[in-house]
Protein backbone atom coordinates (compact mmCIF):
# COMPACT_ATOMS: atom_id res chain seq x y z
CA UNK A 1 0.00 0.00 0.00
CA UNK A 2 1.34 3.72 -1.07
CA UNK A 3 2.49 5.73 1.76
CA UNK A 4 -0.37 8.56 1.94
CA UNK A 5 0.78 12.25 1.72
CA UNK A 6 0.84 13.72 5.55
CA UNK A 7 0.63 16.89 3.79
CA UNK A 8 -2.73 15.97 2.80
CA UNK A 9 -4.46 14.75 5.75
CA UNK A 10 -5.69 17.13 8.92
CA UNK A 11 -4.84 14.54 11.80
CA UNK A 12 -4.96 15.13 15.62
CA UNK A 13 -1.80 15.45 17.47
CA UNK A 14 -0.21 12.95 19.53
CA UNK A 15 1.06 13.55 22.27
CA UNK A 16 4.69 12.08 24.05
CA UNK A 17 1.99 9.71 26.14
CA UNK A 18 0.30 6.87 24.24
CA UNK A 19 -2.93 5.92 25.38
CA UNK A 20 -3.93 2.76 26.26
CA UNK A 21 -7.11 2.98 23.71
CA UNK A 22 -3.84 2.94 20.96
CA UNK A 23 -2.17 -0.05 22.28
CA UNK A 24 -5.19 -2.05 22.07
CA UNK A 25 -5.98 -0.30 18.01
CA UNK A 26 -2.16 -1.90 17.25
CA UNK A 27 -3.75 -4.66 14.62
CA UNK A 28 -6.12 -3.54 12.11
CA UNK A 29 -8.56 -5.15 9.84
CA UNK A 30 -5.23 -5.25 7.45
CA UNK A 31 -2.71 -6.72 9.53
CA UNK A 32 -0.20 -4.05 9.68
CA UNK A 33 0.08 -1.24 12.57
CA UNK A 34 -1.60 1.97 10.95
CA UNK A 35 -0.45 4.66 13.83
CA UNK A 36 1.83 6.85 11.51
CA UNK A 37 1.37 9.39 13.75
CA UNK A 38 4.50 11.95 13.93
CA UNK A 39 4.17 14.42 16.10
CA UNK A 40 5.18 12.98 19.52
CA UNK A 41 5.02 16.76 21.42
CA UNK A 42 3.61 17.03 24.54
CA UNK A 43 1.24 19.86 25.36
CA UNK A 44 4.10 21.45 27.24
CA UNK A 45 6.18 21.52 24.72
CA UNK A 46 4.00 23.31 22.18
CA UNK A 47 3.24 25.81 25.10
CA UNK A 48 -0.62 26.07 24.00
CA UNK A 49 -1.90 26.87 27.77
CA UNK A 50 -4.42 24.02 26.49
CA UNK A 51 -6.27 21.45 29.16
CA UNK A 52 -6.65 18.08 28.07
CA UNK A 53 -9.70 16.26 28.91
CA UNK A 54 -9.39 12.40 28.96
CA UNK A 55 -11.90 9.74 28.01
CA UNK A 56 -12.33 6.13 26.79
CA UNK A 57 -14.25 4.66 23.81
CA UNK A 58 -14.24 1.74 21.98
CA UNK A 59 -12.75 2.39 18.56
CA UNK A 60 -14.80 1.79 15.59
CA UNK A 61 -14.21 -1.68 13.67
CA UNK A 62 -13.32 -0.03 10.12
CA UNK A 63 -11.06 -1.33 7.47
CA UNK A 64 -9.62 -0.15 4.17
CA UNK A 65 -12.60 -0.87 1.67
CA UNK A 66 -15.09 0.44 4.12
CA UNK A 67 -17.97 2.88 2.99
CA UNK A 68 -19.31 5.18 5.03
CA UNK A 69 -22.91 6.97 3.98
CA UNK A 70 -22.32 4.58 1.26
CA UNK A 71 -20.55 7.39 -0.62
CA UNK A 72 -16.98 7.55 1.72
CA UNK A 73 -14.41 4.47 0.52
CA UNK A 74 -11.87 4.50 3.28
CA UNK A 75 -8.24 3.59 1.74
CA UNK A 76 -5.42 4.25 4.28
CA UNK A 77 -5.82 4.69 8.12
CA UNK A 78 -3.19 7.67 9.19
CA UNK A 79 -4.10 7.43 12.81
CA UNK A 80 -5.70 5.57 15.16
CA UNK A 81 -5.66 7.45 18.73
CA UNK A 82 -6.97 8.00 21.14
CA UNK A 83 -11.00 6.13 20.63
CA UNK A 84 -10.96 7.69 16.93
CA UNK A 85 -9.20 6.82 13.60
CA UNK A 86 -8.16 9.61 10.69
CA UNK A 87 -8.32 8.35 6.98
CA UNK A 88 -7.33 8.81 3.86
CA UNK A 89 -10.64 8.00 1.57
CA UNK A 90 -12.60 8.68 -1.52
CA UNK A 91 -15.54 10.89 -2.57
CA UNK A 92 -16.89 8.12 -4.97
CA UNK A 93 -19.74 10.56 -6.06
CA UNK A 94 -17.67 13.79 -6.46
CA UNK A 95 -14.45 11.30 -7.66
CA UNK A 96 -11.99 12.79 -5.50
CA UNK A 97 -9.72 12.16 -2.48
CA UNK A 98 -11.08 13.69 0.78
CA UNK A 99 -9.69 12.96 4.52
CA UNK A 100 -12.13 11.42 7.35
CA UNK A 101 -12.31 11.14 11.18
CA UNK A 102 -14.00 8.77 12.75
CA UNK A 103 -14.78 7.88 16.46
CA UNK A 104 -17.97 6.15 17.91
CA UNK A 105 -21.11 8.07 19.08
CA UNK A 106 -20.63 7.18 22.53
CA UNK A 107 -16.72 8.49 22.62
CA UNK A 108 -17.04 11.15 25.06
CA UNK A 109 -16.15 13.73 22.74
CA UNK A 110 -18.13 12.85 20.04
CA UNK A 111 -20.60 15.80 20.60
CA UNK A 112 -17.75 18.15 20.71
CA UNK A 113 -16.43 17.03 17.58
CA UNK A 114 -19.63 17.00 15.76
CA UNK A 115 -20.36 21.40 17.13
CA UNK A 116 -16.62 22.23 16.12
CA UNK A 117 -17.18 20.92 13.23
CA UNK A 118 -20.02 22.02 11.87
CA UNK A 119 -18.98 25.45 13.28
CA UNK A 120 -15.72 26.07 11.16
CA UNK A 121 -18.04 24.48 7.96
CA UNK A 122 -20.12 27.53 8.37
CA UNK A 123 -16.93 29.74 8.07
CA UNK A 124 -16.26 29.36 5.28
CA UNK A 125 -12.70 30.57 4.70
CA UNK A 126 -10.66 29.52 1.71
CA UNK A 127 -7.91 29.86 3.99
CA UNK A 128 -8.73 27.37 6.43
CA UNK A 129 -8.68 23.31 4.99
CA UNK A 130 -12.61 23.19 4.74
CA UNK A 131 -14.84 20.75 6.48
CA UNK A 132 -17.22 19.39 4.22
CA UNK A 133 -19.93 17.09 5.82
CA UNK A 134 -20.23 16.15 9.75
CA UNK A 135 -22.47 13.45 10.27
CA UNK A 136 -23.95 11.13 12.87
CA UNK A 137 -25.28 7.69 12.03
CA UNK A 138 -25.13 4.06 12.26
CA UNK A 139 -23.22 5.10 16.20
CA UNK A 140 -20.57 6.57 14.24
CA UNK A 141 -19.60 10.04 14.24
CA UNK A 142 -17.18 11.10 10.96
CA UNK A 143 -16.18 14.46 9.85
CA UNK A 144 -14.73 15.18 6.21
CA UNK A 145 -12.71 17.70 4.96
CA UNK A 146 -10.40 18.81 2.07
CA UNK A 147 -7.60 16.73 0.78
CA UNK A 148 -4.48 18.59 -0.25
CA UNK A 149 -2.35 16.18 -2.29
CA UNK A 150 0.05 19.55 -3.47
CA UNK A 151 0.10 20.82 -0.18
CA UNK A 152 3.51 20.84 2.23
CA UNK A 153 3.59 20.37 5.86
CA UNK A 154 5.57 23.27 7.73
CA UNK A 155 7.11 20.78 9.33
CA UNK A 156 8.56 19.18 5.65
CA UNK A 157 9.81 22.47 4.97
CA UNK A 158 11.55 23.52 7.69
CA UNK A 159 13.66 19.89 7.72
CA UNK A 160 15.23 21.35 4.89
CA UNK A 161 15.98 24.74 7.16
CA UNK A 162 14.63 28.04 8.15
CA UNK A 163 12.38 30.18 5.86
CA UNK A 164 13.72 33.21 3.68
CA UNK A 165 12.98 36.11 5.86
CA UNK A 166 10.02 36.91 2.82
CA UNK A 167 8.48 33.64 2.89
CA UNK A 168 8.56 33.75 6.77
CA UNK A 169 6.69 37.25 6.40
CA UNK A 170 4.28 35.99 4.12
CA UNK A 171 3.53 32.96 6.07
CA UNK A 172 2.95 35.03 9.52
CA UNK A 173 1.20 37.73 7.93
CA UNK A 174 -1.43 34.86 6.48
CA UNK A 175 -1.68 32.59 9.39
CA UNK A 176 -2.23 35.94 11.72
CA UNK A 177 -5.32 37.66 8.99
CA UNK A 178 -6.61 33.77 9.30
CA UNK A 179 -6.99 33.14 12.71
CA UNK A 180 -8.42 36.90 13.68
CA UNK A 181 -11.02 35.83 11.03
CA UNK A 182 -12.00 32.98 12.39
CA UNK A 183 -11.58 34.81 16.24
CA UNK A 184 -14.31 37.20 15.04
CA UNK A 185 -16.48 34.51 14.33
CA UNK A 186 -16.01 32.51 17.72
CA UNK A 187 -13.31 29.68 16.36
CA UNK A 188 -10.24 28.94 18.17
CA UNK A 189 -7.32 26.67 16.80
CA UNK A 190 -5.95 25.92 20.11
CA UNK A 191 -3.73 23.07 18.04
CA UNK A 192 -1.77 25.90 16.07
CA UNK A 193 1.48 24.04 14.94
CA UNK A 194 3.74 23.15 12.20
CA UNK A 195 1.54 19.65 11.52
CA UNK A 196 -1.32 21.99 11.14
CA UNK A 197 -0.14 24.84 8.70
CA UNK A 198 0.47 23.74 4.90
CA UNK A 199 1.48 25.86 2.07
CA UNK A 200 0.68 24.87 -1.30
CA UNK A 201 2.44 24.87 -4.73
CA UNK A 202 0.77 28.25 -5.27
CA UNK A 203 2.81 29.97 -2.02
CA UNK A 204 -0.90 30.33 -0.31
CA UNK A 205 -0.74 29.31 3.37
CA UNK A 206 -3.73 27.23 4.68
CA UNK A 207 -4.27 25.70 8.33
CA UNK A 208 -6.06 22.78 8.99
CA UNK A 209 -7.76 21.67 12.37
CA UNK A 210 -9.71 24.59 12.97
CA UNK A 211 -11.46 23.91 16.53
CA UNK A 212 -12.20 20.14 15.42
CA UNK A 213 -8.01 19.07 16.05
CA UNK A 214 -8.40 20.35 19.54
CA UNK A 215 -12.19 18.79 20.48
CA UNK A 216 -10.50 15.58 19.21
CA UNK A 217 -8.01 16.08 21.70
CA UNK A 218 -10.15 16.87 24.82
CA UNK A 219 -8.34 20.54 24.42
CA UNK A 220 -9.77 23.63 25.96
CA UNK A 221 -8.44 27.24 27.05
CA UNK A 222 -9.46 30.35 29.39
CA UNK A 223 -7.58 32.52 26.76
CA UNK A 224 -7.96 31.16 23.71
CA UNK A 225 -7.17 34.06 21.81
CA UNK A 226 -3.76 34.79 24.09
CA UNK A 227 -3.14 30.62 23.10
CA UNK A 228 -3.45 30.91 19.25
CA UNK A 229 -1.50 34.36 19.32
CA UNK A 230 1.76 32.96 21.18
CA UNK A 231 1.12 29.51 18.70
CA UNK A 232 1.69 31.33 15.95
CA UNK A 233 4.53 33.31 17.52
CA UNK A 234 6.06 29.78 17.60
CA UNK A 235 5.45 29.07 14.13
CA UNK A 236 7.17 32.45 13.35
CA UNK A 237 10.30 31.15 15.96
CA UNK A 238 11.02 27.88 14.23
CA UNK A 239 10.30 29.37 10.68
CA UNK A 240 13.31 32.01 11.53
CA UNK A 241 15.58 29.60 13.61
CA UNK A 242 14.57 25.86 12.59
CA UNK A 243 14.13 25.36 16.63
CA UNK A 244 11.03 24.91 18.63
CA UNK A 245 11.34 28.04 21.26
CA UNK A 246 10.58 26.01 24.45
CA UNK A 247 13.07 23.84 26.45
CA UNK A 248 11.77 20.36 25.02
CA UNK A 249 11.90 19.08 21.07
CA UNK A 250 9.16 18.81 19.06
CA UNK A 251 7.78 18.47 15.13
CA UNK A 252 11.44 17.20 14.41
CA UNK A 253 13.02 20.72 15.91
CA UNK A 254 15.67 20.78 18.65
CA UNK A 255 14.07 22.70 21.74
CA UNK A 256 16.40 25.87 23.59
CA UNK A 257 19.13 24.80 25.97
CA UNK A 258 17.60 24.26 29.20
CA UNK A 259 18.13 27.07 32.12
CA UNK A 260 18.52 30.20 29.65
CA UNK A 261 15.16 31.07 28.74
CA UNK A 262 13.43 32.14 26.37
CA UNK A 263 15.86 34.13 23.68
CA UNK A 264 15.29 36.15 20.42
CA UNK A 265 15.73 34.61 17.40
CA UNK A 266 18.33 36.97 16.48
CA UNK A 267 20.53 35.41 19.41
CA UNK A 268 19.49 32.16 18.14
CA UNK A 269 20.70 32.31 14.70
CA UNK A 270 22.95 35.26 12.72
CA UNK A 271 21.39 36.75 9.79
CA UNK A 272 17.90 36.74 11.26
CA UNK A 273 15.63 39.49 10.24
CA UNK A 274 15.53 42.03 12.97
CA UNK A 275 11.89 43.16 12.57
CA UNK A 276 10.54 39.44 12.28
CA UNK A 277 13.07 38.62 15.17
CA UNK A 278 11.17 41.51 17.26
CA UNK A 279 7.22 40.52 16.08
CA UNK A 280 8.02 36.51 17.31
CA UNK A 281 9.23 37.78 21.15
CA UNK A 282 5.84 40.53 20.99
CA UNK A 283 3.94 37.25 20.26
CA UNK A 284 5.39 35.01 22.29
CA UNK A 285 5.62 36.64 25.73
CA UNK A 286 5.08 34.01 28.63
CA UNK A 287 5.53 35.49 31.99
CA UNK A 288 7.86 38.37 31.83
CA UNK A 289 10.26 36.08 29.08
CA UNK A 290 9.82 39.24 26.43
CA UNK A 291 13.00 41.60 26.83
CA UNK A 292 12.41 44.70 27.56
CA UNK A 293 13.71 46.24 24.39
CA UNK A 294 10.85 44.86 22.91
CA UNK A 295 7.19 46.87 22.54
CA UNK A 296 4.26 46.11 24.08
CA UNK A 297 2.96 41.69 23.58
CA UNK A 298 0.43 41.37 20.81
CA UNK A 299 -2.18 38.76 22.96
CA UNK A 300 -4.68 38.14 20.11
CA UNK A 301 -4.17 38.04 16.58
CA UNK A 302 -5.98 41.25 15.80
CA UNK A 303 -3.07 42.88 17.64
CA UNK A 304 -0.37 40.70 15.94
CA UNK A 305 -2.38 41.33 12.58
CA UNK A 306 -1.78 45.22 13.17
CA UNK A 307 1.77 44.76 14.45
CA UNK A 308 2.84 43.06 11.36
CA UNK A 309 0.75 45.80 9.31
CA UNK A 310 2.91 48.98 10.98
CA UNK A 311 6.80 46.69 9.72
CA UNK A 312 8.30 47.80 6.46
CA UNK A 313 6.88 44.94 3.89
CA UNK A 314 9.49 42.34 3.25
CA UNK A 315 9.85 42.08 -0.60
CA UNK A 316 10.75 38.82 -2.61
CA UNK A 317 14.70 38.23 -3.36
CA UNK A 318 16.17 39.16 -6.45
CA UNK A 319 16.02 36.27 -8.95
CA UNK A 320 19.16 35.23 -10.14
CA UNK A 321 20.47 35.07 -13.59
CA UNK A 322 23.08 32.65 -14.77
CA UNK A 323 25.39 33.95 -17.80
CA UNK A 324 24.00 32.15 -20.75
CA UNK A 325 26.95 29.56 -22.39
CA UNK A 326 29.87 31.09 -24.50
CA UNK A 327 28.75 30.48 -28.10
CA UNK A 328 30.48 27.21 -29.77
CA UNK A 329 31.41 27.09 -32.85
CA UNK A 330 31.16 24.06 -35.18
CA UNK A 331 33.98 22.99 -36.88
CA UNK A 332 32.99 22.10 -41.23
CA UNK A 333 35.10 19.57 -42.69
CA UNK A 334 34.95 19.82 -46.48
CA UNK A 335 34.16 17.22 -48.22
CA UNK A 336 33.12 14.64 -44.93
CA UNK A 337 29.65 13.53 -46.62
CA UNK A 338 29.55 10.08 -47.18
CA UNK A 339 32.46 9.21 -45.93
CA UNK A 340 32.97 5.81 -43.28
CA UNK A 341 32.88 6.94 -40.15
CA UNK A 342 36.28 6.26 -38.58
CA UNK A 343 37.57 3.25 -36.15
CA UNK A 344 37.03 3.96 -32.59
CA UNK A 345 40.03 4.83 -30.93
CA UNK A 346 41.11 6.13 -34.31
CA UNK A 347 42.37 10.07 -34.72
CA UNK A 348 41.48 11.56 -37.25
CA UNK A 349 43.65 14.42 -38.87
CA UNK A 350 42.00 18.13 -39.01
CA UNK A 351 42.06 19.35 -42.37
CA UNK A 352 43.01 22.39 -43.38
CA UNK A 353 40.80 25.13 -45.00
CA UNK A 354 41.72 26.31 -48.60
CA UNK A 355 43.23 29.88 -48.17
CA UNK A 356 41.13 32.76 -49.95
CA UNK A 357 41.21 33.38 -53.66
CA UNK A 358 44.43 35.52 -53.98
CA UNK A 359 44.74 35.06 -57.26
CA UNK A 360 44.07 37.48 -60.39
CA UNK A 361 40.82 35.95 -61.05
CA UNK A 362 39.82 36.54 -57.56
CA UNK A 363 40.65 39.88 -57.25
CA UNK A 364 38.80 40.81 -60.05
CA UNK A 365 35.39 39.39 -59.20
CA UNK A 366 35.49 41.14 -55.75
CA UNK A 367 36.06 44.42 -57.44
CA UNK A 368 33.20 43.45 -59.69
CA UNK A 369 30.42 42.40 -56.94
CA UNK A 370 31.34 45.91 -54.74
CA UNK A 371 31.15 47.61 -58.15
CA UNK A 372 27.40 46.34 -58.55
CA UNK A 373 26.51 46.76 -54.78
CA UNK A 374 27.72 50.49 -55.34
CA UNK A 375 25.57 50.96 -58.74
CA UNK A 376 22.60 49.52 -57.12
CA UNK A 377 22.49 51.28 -53.90
CA UNK A 378 23.12 54.56 -56.01
CA UNK A 379 20.02 53.45 -58.54
CA UNK A 380 17.89 52.60 -55.30
CA UNK A 381 18.68 56.32 -53.64
CA UNK A 382 17.42 57.89 -56.90
CA UNK A 383 14.50 56.69 -57.29
CA UNK A 384 13.13 56.88 -53.28
CA UNK A 385 14.54 60.75 -53.72
CA UNK A 386 12.41 60.99 -56.62
CA UNK A 387 9.00 59.26 -55.48
CA UNK A 388 9.26 61.82 -52.06
CA UNK A 389 9.41 64.90 -54.10
CA UNK A 390 6.67 63.73 -56.35
CA UNK A 391 4.88 62.89 -53.72
CA UNK A 392 5.29 66.57 -51.98
CA UNK A 393 4.44 68.09 -54.93
CA UNK A 394 1.32 66.31 -54.84
CA UNK A 395 0.43 67.25 -51.69
CA UNK A 396 1.08 70.89 -52.34
CA UNK A 397 -1.52 71.46 -55.30
CA UNK A 398 -4.50 68.97 -53.50
CA UNK A 399 -4.03 70.18 -50.11
CA UNK A 400 -2.91 71.96 -47.44
CA UNK A 401 -1.35 70.25 -44.27
CA UNK A 402 0.45 72.44 -41.11
CA UNK A 403 3.39 70.39 -39.82
CA UNK A 404 4.81 70.59 -36.43
CA UNK A 405 8.98 70.17 -36.15
CA UNK A 406 8.09 68.12 -33.00
CA UNK A 407 6.14 65.62 -35.47
CA UNK A 408 9.50 63.56 -35.85
CA UNK A 409 10.05 62.79 -32.60
CA UNK A 410 6.74 61.88 -31.37
CA UNK A 411 6.56 58.03 -30.42
CA UNK A 412 4.10 55.94 -31.14
CA UNK A 413 1.35 54.62 -28.77
CA UNK A 414 1.93 51.78 -26.56
CA UNK A 415 0.47 48.49 -28.01
CA UNK A 416 -2.86 47.58 -26.03
CA UNK A 417 -2.70 43.63 -24.78
CA UNK A 418 -4.41 41.49 -22.33
CA UNK A 419 -2.41 40.35 -19.57
CA UNK A 420 -3.10 36.42 -19.06
CA UNK A 421 -4.79 35.27 -15.32
CA UNK A 422 -2.58 32.85 -13.63
CA UNK A 423 -4.93 32.01 -10.58
CA UNK A 424 -7.18 33.99 -8.36
CA UNK A 425 -8.73 33.76 -4.91
CA UNK A 426 -11.13 35.13 -3.73
CA UNK A 427 -10.62 37.74 -1.14
CA UNK A 428 -13.05 37.84 2.38
CA UNK A 429 -12.52 41.36 4.36
CA UNK A 430 -15.22 40.13 7.22
CA UNK A 431 -17.81 37.03 7.72
CA UNK A 432 -18.66 34.49 5.21
CA UNK A 433 -17.05 33.94 1.24
CA UNK A 434 -18.99 34.43 -1.04
CA UNK A 435 -18.66 31.08 -3.56
CA UNK A 436 -14.71 30.63 -3.01
CA UNK A 437 -14.94 27.70 -5.43
CA UNK A 438 -16.59 29.48 -8.40
CA UNK A 439 -13.90 32.14 -8.94
CA UNK A 440 -12.18 29.95 -12.04
CA UNK A 441 -15.08 30.75 -13.66
CA UNK A 442 -14.73 34.56 -14.28
CA UNK A 443 -11.81 34.06 -16.60
CA UNK A 444 -12.56 30.50 -18.26
CA UNK A 445 -13.65 31.83 -21.41
CA UNK A 446 -17.02 30.67 -20.91
CA UNK A 447 -19.90 33.70 -20.31
CA UNK A 448 -22.64 31.01 -19.13
CA UNK A 449 -20.15 30.30 -16.33
CA UNK A 450 -19.91 32.99 -13.18
CA UNK A 451 -19.17 33.53 -9.91
CA UNK A 452 -21.36 35.16 -7.76
CA UNK A 453 -22.30 37.15 -4.16
CA UNK A 454 -25.13 36.14 -2.04
CA UNK A 455 -27.97 37.61 -1.14
CA UNK A 456 -28.89 40.54 0.40
CA UNK A 457 -31.51 42.30 1.61
CA UNK A 458 -30.66 45.43 1.57
CA UNK A 459 -28.84 47.23 -1.16
CA UNK A 460 -27.61 48.74 -3.67
CA UNK A 461 -24.77 49.43 -0.97
CA UNK A 462 -23.17 46.18 0.39
CA UNK A 463 -22.82 48.26 3.98
CA UNK A 464 -23.27 47.39 6.47
CA UNK A 465 -23.40 44.10 5.71
CA UNK A 466 -19.82 43.80 4.50
CA UNK A 467 -17.56 46.54 3.29
CA UNK A 468 -17.49 44.72 -0.15
CA UNK A 469 -16.79 41.17 -1.72
CA UNK A 470 -14.45 40.29 -4.71
CA UNK A 471 -11.46 38.29 -6.24
CA UNK A 472 -7.72 39.04 -5.73
CA UNK A 473 -6.08 38.03 -9.74
CA UNK A 474 -2.80 36.80 -10.19
CA UNK A 475 -1.21 38.08 -13.38
CA UNK A 476 2.06 35.84 -13.02
CA UNK A 477 4.47 38.92 -12.93
CA UNK A 478 4.44 42.86 -12.24
CA UNK A 479 1.78 44.44 -15.00
CA UNK A 480 1.18 47.81 -15.94
CA UNK A 481 -2.65 47.58 -15.78
CA UNK A 482 -4.72 50.12 -17.86
CA UNK A 483 -8.26 48.83 -18.04
CA UNK A 484 -10.44 45.89 -16.66
CA UNK A 485 -13.60 44.80 -18.64
CA UNK A 486 -15.81 42.66 -16.70
CA UNK A 487 -19.16 40.96 -17.81
CA UNK A 488 -21.84 41.38 -15.02
CA UNK A 489 -24.81 38.60 -14.77
CA UNK A 490 -27.56 41.12 -13.45
CA UNK A 491 -28.47 44.72 -15.31
CA UNK A 492 -29.97 47.33 -12.90
CA UNK A 493 -29.10 49.94 -11.26
CA UNK A 494 -26.85 50.06 -10.07
CA UNK A 495 -23.16 47.92 -9.90
CA UNK A 496 -20.18 49.53 -8.22
CA UNK A 497 -16.79 47.81 -8.55
CA UNK A 498 -13.07 49.29 -7.57
CA UNK A 499 -9.49 47.77 -8.39
CA UNK A 500 -6.94 47.74 -5.79
CA UNK A 501 -3.05 46.88 -6.44
CA UNK A 502 -2.25 44.56 -3.75
CA UNK A 503 0.70 42.20 -2.32
CA UNK A 504 -0.39 38.75 -3.17
CA UNK A 505 -3.55 36.35 -3.76
CA UNK A 506 -4.06 36.70 0.36
CA UNK A 507 -3.75 40.52 0.98
CA UNK A 508 -1.77 41.23 4.66
CA UNK A 509 -3.37 44.82 4.70
CA UNK A 510 -6.65 45.54 4.40
CA UNK A 511 -8.59 47.76 1.42
CA UNK A 512 -6.76 50.74 3.44
CA UNK A 513 -3.51 49.30 2.90
CA UNK A 514 -4.35 48.96 -0.82
CA UNK A 515 -3.36 50.98 -3.77
CA UNK A 516 -6.84 51.91 -5.88
CA UNK A 517 -6.11 52.17 -9.76
CA UNK A 518 -9.82 52.74 -10.33
CA UNK A 519 -13.35 52.47 -10.27
CA UNK A 520 -16.19 52.25 -12.44
CA UNK A 521 -20.50 52.10 -11.90
CA UNK A 522 -22.73 50.41 -14.19
CA UNK A 523 -26.28 49.72 -14.52
CA UNK A 524 -26.00 47.26 -17.45
CA UNK A 525 -24.42 43.25 -18.08
CA UNK A 526 -21.13 45.15 -18.66
CA UNK A 527 -18.80 47.60 -16.92
CA UNK A 528 -15.39 48.91 -17.73
CA UNK A 529 -12.89 49.80 -15.23
CA UNK A 530 -10.12 52.46 -16.32
CA UNK A 531 -6.67 53.21 -14.39
CA UNK A 532 -6.90 56.36 -13.52
CA UNK A 533 -2.61 56.63 -12.96
CA UNK A 534 -0.06 54.16 -14.56
CA UNK A 535 0.23 50.99 -11.74
CA UNK A 536 2.16 48.34 -11.95
CA UNK A 537 0.93 45.34 -9.93
CA UNK A 538 1.37 41.36 -10.36
CA UNK A 539 -1.88 41.09 -7.89
CA UNK A 540 -5.48 42.93 -9.07
CA UNK A 541 -8.22 43.17 -6.14
CA UNK A 542 -11.42 43.44 -8.36
CA UNK A 543 -13.73 44.97 -5.44
CA UNK A 544 -17.81 45.15 -5.10
CA UNK A 545 -18.99 47.49 -2.70
CA UNK A 546 -22.62 47.82 -4.53
CA UNK A 547 -24.88 45.39 -6.45
CA UNK A 548 -28.22 45.77 -8.44
CA UNK A 549 -31.77 44.24 -6.95
CA UNK A 550 -31.93 41.04 -9.50
CA UNK A 551 -35.19 38.56 -9.88
CA UNK A 552 -35.20 34.87 -8.47
CA UNK A 553 -33.41 32.34 -10.66
CA UNK A 554 -31.72 28.95 -9.81
CA UNK A 555 -29.25 29.55 -6.93
CA UNK A 556 -31.40 32.19 -4.71
CA UNK A 557 -34.24 34.19 -4.40
CA UNK A 558 -34.54 38.02 -5.15
CA UNK A 559 -32.76 41.04 -3.73
CA UNK A 560 -29.54 42.95 -3.98
CA UNK A 561 -26.75 40.44 -5.53
CA UNK A 562 -24.51 40.18 -8.48
CA UNK A 563 -22.50 37.37 -10.58
CA UNK A 564 -19.22 37.80 -12.17
CA UNK A 565 -19.37 35.96 -15.84
CA UNK A 566 -16.26 37.10 -17.67
CA UNK A 567 -12.90 39.15 -16.62
CA UNK A 568 -10.59 40.44 -18.76
CA UNK A 569 -7.24 43.09 -17.95
CA UNK A 570 -5.26 45.01 -20.38
CA UNK A 571 -2.01 46.90 -20.21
Amino acid sequence: MAEPSTAAVDVADNSGDEPLTAQADQSTADGVAKNRERDTDSDEAQGSGGTVRPGKASAPELHSGHKLARRYRLEDCVTRLDGFSSWRAVDEKLRRAVGVHVLPSDHPRARSVLAAARSSALLGDPRFVQVLDAVEENDLVYVVHEWLPDATELTTLLAAGPLEPHDAYQMVSQIASAMAAAHREGLAHLRLNPNAVLRTSTGQWRIRGLAVNAALRGISSDTPQRTDTEAIGALLYAALTQRWPYENDAYGLSGLPKDIGLIAPDQVRAGVHRGLSELTMRALVNDGATASRHESACTTPEELVKAIGEMPRIRPPEPAFTAPPEYQRTTYQQGSYGRPSAHPGATQPVQTPPAPLQSRTGKALKWAVSALLIAALGLGSWQLADALMDQGDSDDTNQTQTTDGDDNNSTAPKPIRQLKIQGSQEYVASGYAQAPEDVANTYDGDSSTYWRTKRYDEGPSLAPYKPGVGIVYDLGSAQEVSVASIGLRYAGDHTTVKLYATDSLTPSTGISGMKEIGTADASGTSLTVRASKSVRTQYVLLWITAVPYAPTDGFSSSGYKQAITDVKFTG
